[in-house]
Order: structure tokens, then C-alpha cells, then sequence
């Protein structure tokens, strides 16, 4: 009888392999996503029109109508301003000018009032809400120019609303 050589048989590794990694890594991309997610949604002024009330012909309620200043930008780099609502005006309107000595004084001003009047009611840091509406008339660098101030004056609650109503269509067009 002959003796046959034994066959040579390849060892064969462990067919395991170790997703720890695997998941360290997907749970950082899930917390990652869920954050973004998060952050990505917008913050939204609401803005009570009177459109979507339909049942009854009252006014909007007017919550902190003292701490609201409009801010109307029309044709020829006017600019013109009032505090509170048209139909009881705190300031009443007025045109200015854009710049350090004009726009940028009144907002300064206002702001701090306001920023004193609340920290003294114990609601501290509640400053101006700037309602600035450029009309179809008004250039980009108007606008560039307002949203600027801002910035400088450091007034954190603004809102950029392309809608007029007709008394401040009308007073747009008188200034």
C-alpha cells in the first residue's frame, strides 16, 4: 500500500466581523442629522394681518404695539418711521434719514428705553421689534442699508413684510 501525502487545508479564519465601529459611527451621524434638523427651522414673527380672521370685523389684537417700530422704505432713498399702530400711534411719523445721525440715533434710543422699561416690568432683555416694509419702489440698497443698522444697533426681533396697508400706502405716497 502506498502512502499518499496528506492534502495541506488552508486554515480558515473567523467569519466574524466586529461592528463596533460600524455602530459609534452611525450613532454620530444620527445625533448629527437630528441636530441639523433641528437648528434648520426657521424662527417666524407672526404677523396678524386680519386675513385669516373671516368672521368678524375686529381689530387685531395688538400685543407690545409700544415696543414695535415700522420702518417704511419708499422711492428716492426715503425712509420714514412711526412707533406703535397707525390707528394709536405713539410716535407719529416721520421722515429721516439713513446713516449715524439719523435712522441709527432713533433706533439707539428707542431700543434702550425699551431695554430700561422692561428690565424695570422684570422682563429683562425685551428690546424693539422693527417692522421694516420696503415698497416695490425702494432699491436693494436701501434695504441692505436698514438690515445694516440693524446689525450696528444690535436689535435682535426684526421682520422684512412687503405689504402695505392703504393708510401706510397713503402716507408713503404724502411724505
Amino acid at each position: 500500500m502506498q502512502i499518499l501525502p496528506k492534502k495541506v487545508r488552508s486554515k480558515k479564519l473567523s467569519s466574524r466581523v466586529d461592528l463596533t465601529a460600524m455602530v459609534s459611527v452611525s450613532f454620530l451621524l444620527i445625533i448629527f442629522f437630528m441636530l441639523v434638523g433641528e437648528l434648520s427651522k426657521p424662527k417666524v414673527l407672526v404677523y396678524d394681518t386680519g386675513r385669516d380672521r373671516g368672521c368678524c370685523d375686529c381689530p387685531p389684537p395688538h400685543y407690545g404695539e409700544n415696543r414695535s417700530i415700522t420702518v417704511m422704505l419708499g422711492e428716492n432713498n426715503k425712509l420714514i418711521y412711526y412707533m406703535g399702530i397707525l390707528s394709536s400711534l405713539i410716535i407719529s411719523p416721520k421722515e429721516i434719514k439713513y446713516g449715524k445721525e439719523g435712522i441709527r440715533q432713533e433706533l439707539l434710543k428707542r431700543n434702550k428705553s425699551m431695554l430700561e422699561y422692561s428690565a424695570a416690568l422684570g422682563k429683562p432683555g425685551r428690546g424693539i421689534t422693527v417692522i421694516i416694509k420696503p415698497s416695490k419702489k425702494s432699491n436693494f440698497k436701501n434695504l441692505v442699508d436698514i438690515l445694516d443698522e440693524m446689525a450696528i444697533v444690535n436689535i435682535q426681533t426684526y421682520a422684512i413684510i412687503p405689504e402695505f396697508t392703504p393708510q401706510e400706502s397713503e402716507l408713503l405716497a404724502s411724505n
